[in-house]
């Protein structure tokens, strides 16, 4: 079993490539209690399901935190605690900014600082969006061209970033 964790760990991959399995198994490594910090919101019934499958997968030990928008401030306030955090995830977080009509280039730079200056331990998963087609709409190709700087500003304060594909990980840093 793990006993220690980077500072700041990034779990990147596609739908469904087991980040975020393979992130809980990081946090669990440590002692409890740990905090599960949501970005989701349930604005739909398959948004629901998701967020109850997560739910009931984590079971005891986990303090679960709602934070639709203000990431970096939540961050600032608990990061250097020492309790395992696991945020999840940043793509909701950053379509959540967007319906918002916040800017996005501010926002996604106040959340990289207070990442990079917490003292963690701190896992963050993330959809790694740039693999695909390109988006047919102005809309998801702003939102893909987004979500990649962020990923990597993200990345580039990580200690530790993992590529997750088909349920492997695979250590880029």
């Amino acid at each position: 079993m793990t006993t220690s964790l980077p500072r700041l760990t990034l779990v990147l991959g596609g739908a469904r490539s087991g980040k975020s399995r393979f992130a809980e198994s990081l946090v669990t490594a440590l002692a409890a209690p740990w905090l599960y910090v949501a970005t989701a919101e349930a604005r739909d019934a398959e948004m629901t399901d998701r967020i109850a499958d997560h739910v009931a997968r984590r079971g005891p030990g986990w303090v679960t935190r709602d934070v639709p928008l203000k990431l970096a401030e939540l961050i600032d306030e608990t990061g250097n605690g020492g309790q395992p955090i696991l945020i999840d995830c940043l793509t909701l977080w950053l379509s959540n900014v967007m319906l918002a009509g916040l800017d996005v280039e501010t926002e996604s730079t106040h959340l990289a600082a207070a990442l990079a200056a917490a003292g963690g331990p701190i896992v963050v998963v993330s959809n790694e969006v740039g693999l695909g087609i390109v988006p047919d709409n102005a809309l998801a190709r702003a939102f893909r061209d987004a979500q990649g700087r962020l990923n990597a500003a993200v990345a580039a304060a990580a200690d530790h970033v993992v590529l997750m594909a088909a349920g492997l990980p695979l250590v880029l840093k």
